[in-house]
């Protein structure tokens, strides 16, 4: 019986914090629009490929042309 003191406030709150950061969800728009993050995938990119010349600037090098 006293476990039951203990896991009922625990659970109340734990329920409480899980409505919380749902309505902060909610309020901040990350429900808005669902459909587009599903599509970005079958969108192509315009990023090269890594291990390709890509000019002055080369992530692979920070930035040095290699030597």
């Amino acid at each position: 019986m006293a476990v039951m003191f203990v896991l009922l406030p625990v659970a109340l709150a734990f329920a409480a914090a899980a409505l919380a950061v749902f309505l902060i969800a909610v309020r901040t728009g990350q429900f808005d629009d669902l459909e587009t993050p599903a599509l970005r995938i079958l969108v192509e990119d315009d990023v090269m490929p890594p291990g390709l010349p890509c000019g002055d600037e080369s992530p692979r090098t920070g930035g040095q042309r290699p030597t």
